[in-house]
């Protein structure tokens, strides 16, 4: 392709790329400027509170499941 033709199309894809990435949502971070952004579905108070109650949850199932390990060395340690 002729460079006359081939870096000027580079260009404007380059400015067109950045353009794109100024006003799409940038992922779970901050609101994009302008029409485009909009609330963070994570940053929702509901999503909020699923996510503390699941970090609970893992907790308490991590918490569990160390004591069963535990309960089991114990047995197996333990003459009878």
């Amino acid at each position: 392709m002729l460079d006359r033709l081939y870096l000027p199309l580079l260009a404007l894809a380059a400015i067109a790329a950045i353009a794109f990435a100024a006003v799409w949502p940038q992922g779970f971070g901050d609101r994009s400027p302008g029409p485009f952004g909009s609330e963070p579905v994570q940053r929702t108070p509901a999503m909020q509170d699923a996510m503390k109650r699941e970090a609970l949850a893992q907790q308490r199932r991590g918490a569990q499941a160390r004591g069963a390990v535990r309960d089991l060395q114990a047995q197996a340690l333990s003459p009878q």
